[in-house]
């Protein structure tokens, strides 16, 4: 019987993974399914644009993966039993059980609203296509004059206040920091991030903790108002707690604790990478929800998976960040390098060069889902307690 990988979710990982396994596995022996419960392959680190009213395209999953040998299951995942080796599904072709022998567990992450009274009922957000499709359709019957606040003073909600605040000069953006919007930059980026905000009308409001939200305005600490139209959620993320109800071992976060391959210390036929992934980084600390997490812990998964299979060495890819790149809307952008600890260094790049940068960036992560063996490492040394899982060939 064939190997039978089941991949968990479409994005930048799963994608990724599923079309990079189906190249280097040989078809005769391995069948790979991918479960994604949208027809659609949707870039996330994009969304904030969509959401602004620009044209985003997205390219059909059934096109990624045509002539690549990998099944793809339009449904929604609704309970895992590695026990058994299952998951249960649920789509358009109703209620089904799909068997793995591996599973790669890549679904993301969604917006939490961290149990602020309203927030769930009167946010809007940017972290899937569907809720940035609500915000762009609600922003489009904004009259000018009308009035955006943000919540949330990471990558997300700087590169949301900044391109809504470009796409849509005629609205009033307003920026609610926790603390001080971009703190982790070196003290010129920061400055440049602040001549950004001016530039483009942002109203910060520092060291405002939102504590609820209500149809037209949120309230910070003190009772203290912020009028809002619209109210954008970008204070931070969580992960279905699917893999938890199933029994694998979890972070206190829901995250699937993995050893340095990604795989689960509780199942060893489970993987996990993306969001949903509790991996320590280089520098000892668990790596952070983001698409720089999906794209190292998806190569390390993959790679593992692929040499176990074929009872070659497991190589070890790097699990460090090198800088942070925020977008300021099209034609502004912050690169900072950080260090070996993620510690913002010195020098950083900004202006029209970063935005360039970043576009490459973003065009880079999409070609990766069509070309997905670029990249992978050539070096390969065995890690200490890997299981080899013999009689599956490499594809020819």
């Amino acid at each position: 019987m064939k190997h039978r990988i089941v991949v968990l979710g479409a994005g930048y990982a799963g994608a990724f993974a599923a079309g990079n396994l189906a190249r280097r596995l040989s078809p005769a022996d391995t069948e790979i399914t991918v479960v994604n419960a949208a027809p659609d392959f949707v870039e996330r680190m994009r969304l904030h644009q969509f959401a602004a009213g620009q044209d985003i395209a997205f390219r059909g999953l059934a096109d990624v993966f045509a002539g690549t040998g990998v099944r793809l299951r339009l449904a929604r995942v609704t309970g895992i039993d590695p026990g058994r080796r299952t998951v249960a599904v649920t789509g358009e072709d109703g209620d089904g059980l799909i068997a793995y022998d591996t599973l790669l567990y890549t679904l993301g992450s969604s917006v939490a609203h961290q149990d602020v009274p309203g927030a769930a009922e009167h946010t809007f957000d940017v972290t899937g296509r569907s809720s940035a499709l609500r915000l762009r359709e609600r922003l489009a019957a904004l009259d000018e004059g009308g009035s955006v606040l943000v919540v949330g003073e990471g990558l997300t909600g700087i590169e949301t206040a900044t391109e809504l605040a470009e796409s849509r000069p005629g609205l009033s953006v307003a920026l609610a920091a926790r603390g001080e919007p971009g703190a982790w930059l070196s003290p010129k980026a920061r400055r440049h991030l602040r001549r950004a905000f001016d530039r483009l009308g942002v109203t910060v409001h520092e060291h405002t903790r939102v504590e609820a939200v209500e149809p037209a305005r949120a309230i910070a600490a003190g009772r203290r108002s912020l009028p809002a139209d619209v109210t954008v959620w970008a204070a931070g993320f969580a992960v279905h707690p699917l893999a938890a109800a199933g029994g694998l071992e979890v972070a206190g976060d829901g995250r699937i604790v993995v050893d340095r391959t990604m795989r689960s210390l509780s199942h060893p036929d489970v993987y996990a990478a993306g969001d949903c992934a509790y991996a320590i980084g280089e520098n000892g600390r668990p790596l952070p929800m983001s698409c720089a997490s999906a794209g190292l812990t998806n190569m390390q998964a993959t790679a593992a998976i692929i040499a176990r299979l074929t009872g070659r060495e497991v190589p070890v890819t790097g699990l460090r960040y090198f800088g942070n790149h925020i977008s300021l809307g099209r034609r502004d952008a912050i690169f900072q390098m950080v260090d070996e600890e993620a510690r913002a260094r010195s020098w950083y790049l900004g202006g029209r060069s970063a935005a360039r940068l970043k576009s490459g960036v973003l065009k880079g992560a999409g070609w990766g889902i069509d070309h997905p063996t670029f990249g992978m490492p050539k070096r390969r040394r065995r890690l200490a307690g890997s299981q080899v899982l013999p009689g599956v060939r490499v594809a020819a």
